[in-house]
């Protein structure tokens, strides 16, 4: 019985061990399902906001049918923003950076659409017109919900990975830091309005 005995706590020790390592290990499953998830909501808004483009570009185009060029450039950065994507389990910064990059040029092109139609009265006092940028106004505002909800996410998994000793789980099982959205570059000036 007495050599049992130390046999059993040592096996008793090792259960606790093999248990809270995998007790970590879930929460870090855990946690990188919830950056995944976020991230298909941030893609989600995006996505809402490409299938609204045809239709604005539609209804411009029947008001301002020889303003072609700011109408094609909404339509060719629409196309450039819907081709990337990224898997979320493998993202890097950059690739997050180029995506941003293409839903800005997507953001530039319709605000330079939306002010097309200060030159366009009969334009500007269209329902369709009117409806269709209330509903750009809200993705805008639900797009930048889910990148902050995104970002949330990868600091609360950033931070469970990086911590003593969960750092030495998330090594020795592969998980890695996740990249933030950040504000695009100039974006701390203030735009400047002129009359």
């Amino acid at each position: 019985m007495k050599k049992i005995l130390p046999w059993i706590a040592v096996l008793g020790v090792l259960a606790i061990i093999v248990l809270w390592i995998a007790n970590v290990y879930n929460g870090f499953v855990a946690a990188e399902e919830q950056v995944e998830s976020a991230w298909a909501q941030v893609e989600n808004q995006y996505q809402r906001r490409a299938d609204l483009v045809p239709n604005l570009v539609a209804t411009v185009k029947g008001y301002a049918s020889h303003e072609s060029e700011t109408l094609q450039g909404v339509i060719d950065a629409r196309a450039r923003a819907t081709q990337i994507t990224i898997d979320p389990s493998k993202a890097t910064p950059e690739q997050l950076a180029a995506y941003q990059s293409a839903q800005g040029e997507l953001s530039q092109a319709l605000g330079r659409l939306l002010a097309l139609a200060e030159s366009y009265p009969d334009l500007k006092a269209n329902e369709n017109f009117r409806d269709l940028q209330q509903q750009l106004e809200g993705t805008e505002n639900r797009i930048t919900v889910a990148r902050q909800l995104f970002n949330d996410e990868a600091k609360k998994y950033n931070t469970d990975i990086r911590k003593f000793p969960n750092n030495l789980i998330a090594g020795a099982f592969g998980f890695e830091k996740k990249p933030y959205f950040e504000a695009e570059e100039g974006a701390q000036k203030a735009p400047k309005v002129e009359f």
